[in-house]
């Protein structure tokens, strides 16, 4: 971000945001928009929180510059405060109308107020609303024009700080930029055109938050350049404001502790969780890493509680204030990708691809296998599977040292391969007699099974290595040579054919080839007649 370092909470809104953009290119489950419900309605209370943190940071700037006798330098900070709270509640009323828009339009919710999740899954209204109608462009230019305004006011004080755009096309978003899949998407297609209304939703509510954090920014400088005044209130309140009370297993847990009316003056001492916390400007700095829960509801949540403590000296003596905050920890939702993954087949090398979408950039899996072996790969979420000779294999996901899950699957034998006798690269065809002659090259080939062929191609190495080629005249076996691969020496065989006589293949057994070189031995019995003319 230009103009400084960018803070923890500006991070957790960029990684919130790329991890809901992610989620849009996930098969949608009813489980996964319960989530996204759940996910919005955590933003939506952060909204809450930060509207009431920016009142009372704008009351703050008044009363200063009152109190210290309405300077002529400081009047204008006052209307600069003023104003940008009032362009972002027009904003933020903007974002709320598009969504009302966008629920109205859907039916999404129920006589009850509650989502209906048929609803939810609706790819096409947003599509229609924010695309065909061009509203998601005016919501672009609207979004992206606000940080530069709020600069602007901010260099009518000499206060120099910028804020990045908020409405980025994927060309600008590291998690897409180097994806030629998805890189040339602006915008609107980005996170509107095919995307369900409950994902929708939520990146709308995120786009309040991003609002209201650059207001909270902007107005944090402003009280920042008055001078330092003696703040005495009169009414004291612990609050804790989070980014989501909806934290998915093995991310980060980030809030701020703060006491409202609290002088900039006074030294504060907090704790969370029972564990000291720094304080920056009067607020406290909640940082932890949220473990799995041991059990999760039919939603896919834990209720947790974060206690905190402030205290304060007042008047000499020490005031301890103290706060309870409930969230929920979501379970994370696992996303294996694979050509095979309904079945892993038995000793061979399956390519698995394990993700975890809520984590985003914080993944750093470990995988422990039952009933199989397990191989890493280049890139953190690969990993080759290797599993026992039958039954069940499970893959537990860990993430920095926490369970996140498991899935198992069935294990599935190799199938057989087809044996067919060749002539070159020509399959003979056993209805009609060929000439002697005409046999220049004669194969035995042992092809896989099509889809155990397409995805299993390092474990799908088959070769007849045992049986026998009859020159039969009139039903008697006259000579025979061996087979011990795919060519059969056949010259000295076909020589001595002559017209009505036929050649019996007789196939005893396949040798397999598997990923590490190792020779797999299998019995047959397949018998093929060619027919000589």
């Amino acid at each position: 971000m230009a103009g400084g370092k960018e803070t923890p909470r500006q991070r957790m809104i960029g990684m919130m945001y790329l991890v809901l953009t992610a989620l849009l290119a996930l098969q949608v489950s009813n489980q996964i928009l319960q989530k996204f419900v759940l996910i919005n309605d955590g933003l939506e209370r952060t909204s809450k929180n930060y509207v009431q943190k920016n009142l009372f940071s704008v009351n703050i700037i008044s009363t200063t510059v009152e109190q210290q006798g309405n300077n002529k330098v400081d009047i204008p900070k006052v209307e600069a405060a003023n104003e940008i709270r009032q362009r972002s509640s027009e904003l933020v009323s903007y974002l709320e109308e598009a969504k009302t828009r966008l629920i109205e339009e859907s039916n999404a919710i129920d006589e009850q107020g509650n989502f209906r999740t048929s609803a939810l899954k609706n790819v096409d209204i947003p599509g229609n609303i924010f695309n065909n109608n061009r509203l998601g462009y005016e919501m672009q230019e609207r979004l992206n024009s606000f940080p530069d305004e709020i600069t602007q006011i901010l260099a009518g004080l000499k206060i120099n700080k910028s804020f990045e755009k908020i409405a980025k096309d994927a060309n600008e978003i590291d998690l897409f930029k180097n994806d030629v899949d998805v890189n040339f998407k602006d915008y609107v297609n980005l996170n509107y055109v095919k995307s369900p209304i409950g994902a929708v939703l939520a990146i709308i509510s995120q786009h309040q938050n991003e609002v209201l954090n650059i207001e909270s920014e902007a107005l944090t400088e402003i009280t920042n350049s008055l001078g330092s005044f003696i703040f005495e209130a009169d009414k004291l309140k612990a609050r804790i404001a989070a980014n989501s009370n909806v934290v998915a297993a093995g991310t980060t847990f980030e809030a701020e502790m703060f006491l409202a009316s609290s002088s900039s003056s006074t030294e504060l001492n907090m704790t969370a969780g029972g564990q000291a916390i720094p304080v920056e400007e009067g607020f406290g700095k909640i940082n932890f890493s949220v473990p799995p829960a041991s059990s999760y509801d039919d939603r896919g949540l834990a209720a947790r509680s974060l206690k905190g403590e402030i205290r304060v000296p007042i008047g000499g003596v020490d005031s301890v204030f103290t706060i309870d905050y409930d969230y929920f920890v979501a379970q994370p939702v696992i996303k294996v990708s694979s050509e095979v993954v309904n079945q892993l087949y038995a000793e061979c090398a399956n390519d698995l691809v394990i993700e975890v979408p809520a984590l985003g950039n914080t993944y750093a899996p470990t995988f422990a296998v039952t009933g199989g072996q397990s191989i890493k790969g280049s890139k953190p979420s690969d990993v080759t599977i290797i599993p026992a000779a039958s039954g069940k294999v499970i893959i537990g996901v860990s993430s920095g040292g926490n369970k996140i899950g498991s899935v198992d699957y069935d294990i599935k034998p190799v199938p057989a391969p087809t044996i067919r006798p060749f002539n070159g690269n020509t399959q003979i065809d056993l209805q009609n007699p060929t000439t002697a002659n005409g046999l220049t090259n004669l194969q035995i080939r042992a092809i896989p099974e099509p889809t155990f062929g397409r995805t299993m191609t390092r474990d799908a190495n088959f070769e007849v290595t045992a049986g026998e080629v009859r020159l039969v005249r009139n039903d008697v076996p006259r000579e025979s040579v061996a087979i011990s691969g795919q060519n059969v020496a056949s010259r000295n065989l076909l020589a001595q054919a002559q017209s009505g006589d036929r050649l019996v293949i007789i196939a005893r057994e396949v040798t397999r080839t598997n990923f590490r070189g190792n020779k797999i031995k299998s019995t047959v019995n397949e018998v093929f007649s060619i027919p000589i003319k």
